[in-house]
């Protein structure tokens, strides 16, 4: 079975030619996977705008309302890192409901991939880091207000700590939040996930892939939950700009069918997200095509 895909044309919105974030990585990778005969027409799925009311299960309305109407100070979106321009906001709203397509879609077919989304620095009234809400957060609490689940836990394996997400969740028995992040890389200030697990620089794909096994079956058996969020984000990979790892293509693979077949062994579905990276968009794009590759051989667990 091939998982279902969820992307929006309109995720690669326009940004200045100088800017650093990777805009055009979006259009390129859903391009790049269809090259690769991973995107049939029949898998993808195309997301609507997120409602105001889901929203605000997560984020307060003077923050969501003054970024979507360019009120916020100027201190907030420099902290932001995007302007908030119309065809911006337009694409914030559209991953958001990306995300929560996607981990329905995966409730209903044990596995789903979303071609964009792991917006994992975004707090409840501001953002940060290219992240202005957090749309895992958002998927999270719609479908536990809904009764579609009564435990959660999101694995962030992004090479920055999920700091907005753990924030979010803090005390919240519901979510389970997992975190394995550069001991060394931003954001300066941790937050308290329910479990982190800080890496040190450098780490190469053996250690690492064994870090992560050694924690992360035990802990999907203590919480035993009801879907599994993932942000497959690629910057630990070695040549990222802003990574500080030292992950290759391979150890991508390697921990990304870790990660699912963990999951799918215990009949726990997945819904992935493909986090951060940060490099030249041809080598970009293929490493987050990986975590689509890797849900492509899944088919034996569903």
């Amino acid at each position: 079975m091939r998982p279902p895909l969820v992307y929006h044309p309109l995720y690669s919105a326009p940004l200045p030619s100088t800017h650093r974030f990777p805009m055009a990585k979006f259009r390129l990778l859903v391009e790049h996977l269809q090259r690769l005969d991973l995107a049939r027409p029949e898998q993808l799925h195309q997301p609507l705008p997120v409602p105001r009311r889901w929203l605000e299960l997560v984020h307060g309305r003077a923050y969501h309302e003054g970024f979507a109407r360019d009120q916020l100070e100027p201190a907030a979106v420099r902290r932001i890192g995007l302007p908030a321009t119309t065809p911006l906001v337009r694409r914030s709203w559209l991953a958001v409901g990306g995300s929560v397509l996607t981990a329905r879609l995966a409730l209903q077919n044990g596995l789903a991939c979303h071609l964009a989304g792991g917006t994992h620095h975004a707090f409840a009234d501001y953002g940060s880091g290219f992240c202005i809400f957090n749309d895992l957060a958002v998927a999270a609490r719609v479908l536990l207000m809904e009764g579609l689940v009564r435990q959660l836990f999101v694995v962030d394996l992004d090479v920055h700590q999920g700091d907005g997400t753990a924030a979010l969740f803090a005390g919240d028995e519901r979510v389970f939040t997992f975190s394995a992040h550069g001991a060394n890389n931003f954001p300066r200030i941790k937050q308290a996930s329910d479990h982190d697990l800080p890496l040190a620089d450098g780490l190469e794909d053996g250690p690492y892939l064994a870090a992560i096994a050694a924690v992360l079956p035990d802990l999907l058996d203590q919480v035993r939950p009801d879907l599994v969020l993932y942000n497959a984000g690629v910057d630990p990979h070695r040549d990222d700009r802003l990574g500080r790892l030292g992950l290759s293509d391979l150890g991508l693979l390697q921990r990304d069918r870790l990660v699912l077949e963990a999951c799918l062994r215990r009949r726990i579905p997945v819904a992935t997200v493909i986090g951060g990276g940060y490099d030249d968009l041809t080598p970009l794009v293929e490493r987050h095509s990986i975590v689509v590759r890797a849900a492509s051989e899944m088919g034996v667990f569903l």
